[in-house]
């Protein structure tokens, strides 16, 4: 999947192009398109802590409002909205139901010949599994990996626990920024219903 985009982002004609430019043409190029820091910003303080910043011009951010309704509210709803992790998961993760979930996965994963302690293991260590194999190899290696981790959450509950327990934390924690996911829910929907309108308009 990442080799997959890698390669998408390296085909991607808009970067071929300003690869091509002149320096100088290349600068103008991204200043027009990114826009200018020194003549517009947009900023937010993060749920969990520090504050993010993006420029208010350029031809993104005037994309964004024409597909979002709102530059500002969305990069504030989306940053929020995205960022309320940390709120909750480290309590989560320490929640006994979660713990034997985890413990029982393990278990199954040990017993099919993949002795991981978590899921989270399964992503620091997907790499270093697959070094030195081939493509082909290596991509049946990930997907008979992923296929007995999932058959694991599912025979063991993992995947059901961690979703209830994520409704339920997220319900208790994160009411405060009830106003901010609605508005994030909204305006990507409206935001999906515009871009379908344009797709069809140019059909």
């Amino acid at each position: 999947m990442e080799k997959k985009a890698e390669r998408a982002r390296l085909a991607d004609p808009n970067a071929a192009y300003a690869n091509a430019l002149p320096e100088a043409d290349r600068i103008r190029y991204f200043k027009t398109l990114d826009g200018d820091l020194s003549k517009g910003e947009l900023s937010v303080d993060l749920p969990a802590g520090g504050t993010v910043s993006t420029t208010s011009t350029g031809c993104l951010s005037d994309a964004k409002g024409k597909l979002y309704g709102d530059t500002a509210t969305w990069f504030r709803v989306n940053k929020i909205a995205t960022s309320l992790t940390p709120l909750y998961v480290p309590d989560l993760v320490k929640d006994q139901r979660f713990v034997k979930a985890v413990t029982a996965w393990s278990r199954c994963m040990r017993e099919a010949g993949h002795p991981y302690t978590s899921p989270d293991d399964i992503r620091e260590e997907r790499h270093a599994l697959t070094q030195g194999m081939s493509a082909k190899r290596a991509h049946a290696t990930e997907v008979e990996l992923a296929v007995t981790e999932a058959t694991c959450a599912v025979e063991t509950s993992l995947g059901k626990t961690a979703r209830a327990l994520e409704r339920e934390y997220r319900a208790t924690k994160l009411q405060r920024y009830s106003e901010d996911m609605t508005a994030y829910q909204r305006m990507r929907l409206a935001a999906l219903a515009r871009a379908k309108n344009i797709i069809d308009s140019e059909a």
